[in-house]
């Protein structure tokens, strides 16, 4: 039985993901979360931004945030790689 709620695959590879997260971490994180941006907001917050290969990267990256006992606030899909090439060469 097909899922329909299955997302669509990219045939561009890598995602952008925004992972936001309770708290600050340090710029230290960087090669822990697998060269993802880090950038600390102003309201306490921590984001985490960059390429994610697949789900199943996606979801080692999570699992680190829950192996810390880092509140997970909220986890967004930018674009794919291939919808930020088409807008970088507008």
């Amino acid at each position: 039985m097909l899922n329909e709620l299955s997302p669509k695959r990219d045939s561009g590879g890598t995602t952008v993901y925004q992972i936001r997260l309770e708290g600050h971490l340090g710029q230290q994180w960087t090669n822990w979360f697998d060269g993802l941006t880090i950038t600390c907001d102003d309201n306490g917050e921590t984001v985490l931004t960059g390429p994610v290969a697949d789900q199943a990267a996606l979801h080692g990256l999570l699992r680190k945030v829950r192996d810390l006992g880092i509140a997970l606030v909220s986890v967004h899909r930018i674009a794919s790689a291939e919808q930020s090439r088409h807008k970088e060469a507008e």
